[in-house]
């Protein structure tokens, strides 16, 4: 077991682990349907133009421009009406000068017209219409393309796909994607303390109702993963060693919780061959990571933190996720003090433009993390961060 003289600067942990953590290759082909939160294996090329023709944008009648260019409310250009579709049908007519063809929003725009006249610009008696207005060519048409051409990139590889990023692929004729495999990440809960489900009269002793297992299983699906969970296991360094041999085996990366600090009864960093053990965040400092295996506190809170700051990073290496985080700008709406040499991982609530720090402290306080919808990182060579003053806002 290697021992660490020092903390190491939250960046440089950073850059460890991820430089230690290479992109799996396996991929796998899934219906649209099962593809929203998975991430692109592959860059997709459309194979048509969206809309495939020139359609109507709006409910009106398809004109030759040059033919209402004289028009006036009060000096009205008289067309013939030689035909009237709905979205989904086609004219069989050409629309000749002095004529025109009823249509609706999105059919397809008939041979010899090149604009759409809203209807609402015309006055209709039997199969004539009065322009009131000129239209230029071109005029509420949508082009064949104008969506997207044949031959262009849609969607780029790493792309966490979203439902309207599935809408495209569908609108492009796509039924089924190539996505990367979802990482297996073991979970494994230490800690003599905890029991898994209630008993009054083992909480009244002594005992705690553990929570990190479901709030991590969560955490690991919403980053692309799938949980595989090893049990709580009572402070028992054989125990604690054998699981946590079987799930780097079995899994792509490893979650242990509790167990990080150097106390009597923390093992779970004993059996792992850590690149670091320490770093300067706060909350979370005994965090320790080598062999794809995290070896994490048992507070939810610094669980949390030490899984938004680190383990979400690791994951999406491997998946090659892109995009996978939501960072606005925000005003604080009061002052935020730090200690110098810490990051320090402070929860606010993000709205309308402000950021207002959440005031409950402490590594338990589970409520702090529901009360919050994002976070800011204060730098270790920073005192804080004043009221007013713009900040990044990491939403989740």
């Amino acid at each position: 077991m290697r021992e660490f003289k020092r903390l190491t600067p939250y960046r440089e942990a950073l850059k460890l682990l991820l430089n230690d953590i290479e992109e799996i290759n396996e991929v796998e082909e899934v219906p649209l349907d099962d593809a929203i939160e998975r991430v692109l294996a592959e860059d997709i090329v459309s194979p048509i133009n969206v809309p495939p023709f020139d359609r109507a944008a709006v409910d009106g009648y398809a004109v030759r421009a040059e033919d209402t260019f004289m028009a006036r409310e009060y000096s009205p250009v008289e067309l013939k009406v030689i035909d009237e579709i709905i979205a989904g049908d086609e004219s069989r007519v050409k629309v000749e000068p002095g004529t025109a063809v009823k249509l609706t929003t999105g059919a397809k725009i008939p041979e010899g017209a090149n604009a759409v006249l809203m209807q609402e610009m015309a006055e209709r008696e039997g199969d004539v219409i009065r322009v009131l207005r000129p239209v230029a060519p071109g005029q509420n048409v949508a082009f064949a393309g104008e969506d997207v051409r044949e031959g262009e990139v849609i969607l780029r590889k790493g792309q966490v796909l979203r439902p309207q990023d599935v809408a495209l692929l569908k609108a492009t004729c796509f039924r089924s994607v190539r996505v990367k495999r979802k990482p297996r990440v073991g979970i494994i809960v230490t800690g003599s303390e905890l029991i898994e489900e209630f008993d009054e009269e083992k909480l009244k002793a002594g005992k705690i109702l553990e929570s990190n297992s479901v709030m991590l299983k969560g955490l690991v699906r919403q980053y692309f993963g799938e949980p595989v969970f090893y049990g709580v296991l009572p402070d028992d360094e054989g125990l604690v060693g054998e699981t946590i041999l079987r799930a780097k085996e079995e899994n792509d990366l490893v979650l242990v919780t509790g167990g990080s600090a150097f106390g009597d009864t923390d093992f779970a960093h004993r059996f792992v061959n850590l690149l670091f053990h320490g770093t300067t965040i706060k909350p979370g400092r005994p965090i320790g990571y080598g062999e794809r295996v995290f070896v994490m506190s048992g507070y939810p809170v610094a669980v949390f933190a030490q899984f938004h700051l680190y383990v979400k990073h690791a994951l999406a290496k491997l998946v090659g996720a892109r995009n996978y985080e939501v960072r606005v700008r925000a005003r604080l709406k009061e002052r935020v003090p730090s200690q110098l040499g810490r990051a320090e991982f402070v929860k606010v609530w993000y709205e309308n433009g402000e950021a207002r720090p959440i005031k409950k402290k402490g590594s338990g306080i589970i409520s702090s993390l529901v009360e919050s919808n994002g976070f800011i990182l204060i730098p270790e060579d920073s005192e804080g961060y004043l009221e007013g003053e713009e900040v990044e806002v990491v939403l989740y």
